[in-house]
């Protein structure tokens, strides 16, 4: 898919990540610095997880933190879920290659309507994709839904640190060097999108009472890397629905 074809699917979504899948792990390196990884082992780490216990992994994209997951949580099995199918083959790949086709399986998919049965997974991550998501409010209730009671959610998302001694800095990062590498990497102007949709992003606190809405108890929010990032965690409580 081209760059003509950017310009006909709306940004965020399955056809729009086609496109630039290929360069898309790269991409994440360098405009995170590789903090990213990093990232995404507090991720796992707040999930608690143990030997049989299964995750859902939303806009898995390539699939890096569902692998991460399997690998760092013994007797775990992982299901990831996507609406690209060229990030999916991507991420299929990198499963193979990893040995873990047995414990993590890929599906296409849609976050606000989640092909699964209720109270069947014990734990529920996203990593940079809730943003994407056009219904935020539905998948959040998704989540909630196919959580077991107890179930713990992570979700990991980008934002535009909006104080700080550092704040003016991050916004740079985010309003010139994110778009311009995007753009020069993948070849695709449109790749701009990361950055509106990080600084269109809802206030920590305000995403934070909206997973409360949705459901989600104990919820708190873990700002990471001087707020460029945060980690956002929760539960699905008993009777929830």
């Amino acid at each position: 898919m081209g760059q003509e074809a950017l310009t006909t699917v709306r940004p965020g979504s399955g056809e729009f990540f086609d496109a630039i899948a290929k360069r898309y792990d790269l991409l994440n390196r360098i405009i995170s610095l590789g903090i990213d990884q990093g990232w995404r082992i507090k991720t796992v780490r707040a999930l608690g997880l143990a030997p049989g216990m299964r995750v859902l992994d939303l806009a898995t994209g390539t699939a890096d933190l569902a692998i991460m997951t399997a690998r760092r949580s013994a007797g775990v099995d992982v299901v990831g879920i996507d609406p690209s199918r060229e990030m999916l083959a991507i991420g299929r790949t990198k499963v193979s290659k990893g040995g873990l086709d047995t414990r993590v399986t890929l599906l296409e998919g849609d976050a606000q309507q989640i092909a699964q049965p209720d109270d069947c997974f014990d734990a529920i991550t996203i990593a940079f994709g809730i943003r994407n998501v056009p219904d935020r409010a539905r998948a959040l209730r998704e989540m909630v839904r196919v959580g077991k009671p107890g179930a713990r959610v992570a979700i990991l998302e980008l934002g535009e640190p909006r104080s700080g001694i550092l704040g003016p800095l991050a916004r740079f990062h985010v309003h010139v060097v994110v778009p311009t590498i995007g753009a020069l990497l993948s070849g695709a102007k449109e790749y701009r999108y990361l950055q509106t949709s990080i600084a269109a992003f809802p206030e920590p606190e305000t995403f934070a009472q909206q997973m409360r809405d949705a459901g989600m108890a104990d919820v708190k929010v873990h700002p990471l890397t001087f707020g460029v990032c945060h980690l956002y965690t929760g539960r699905v409580p008993e009777g929830a629905r």
